[in-house]
């Protein structure tokens, strides 16, 4: 079948997962156009949230990426002050603290995207609206 679109590419793009081409998102991941999650896809009319409080769940994956990214952050901040003590209490804290803020609208997208595409049995791929 020709046109077939990739799951990553999906994901990466934030695409529906029923079809892999309608966008699940409204505005940019960061900008002054806020992002909203669609309640269908526009081109297939899959519904994005399959029933009330379903990215509730979503939660759980953000703060697992969370998790992950402080700990990538503060081995970086580890590298560049040195291990922590009272004098880079601050530096740890505030190198933390202003990641987790930049990071919040891609945490916010992707872990809902991870949400559907991965953790959801629910929706199924379907190659015939890949077109």
């Amino acid at each position: 079948m020709e046109g077939k679109t990739s799951k990553l590419y999906a994901i990466v793009h934030a695409k529906c997962p029923h079809c892999r081409r309608g966008d699940i998102f409204t505005g940019s991941m960061y900008g002054f156009n806020i992002q909203h999650t669609k309640e269908v896809c526009a081109h297939c009319g899959q519904r994005i949230e399959i029933e009330p409080g379903y990215f509730y769940a979503a939660m759980y994956v953000s703060y697992a990426m969370n998790v992950i990214e402080m700990l990538i952050v503060s081995y970086i901040t580890y590298l560049i002050c040195g291990p922590l003590t009272d004098e880079t209490f601050w530096n740890y804290l505030i190198v933390i603290f202003t990641g987790c803020f930049a990071l919040y609208p891609f945490n916010y997208r992707y872990s809902r995207i991870i949400l559907l595409h991965v953790l959801s049995p629910n929706i199924k791929y379907k190659p015939y609206y890949d077109r």
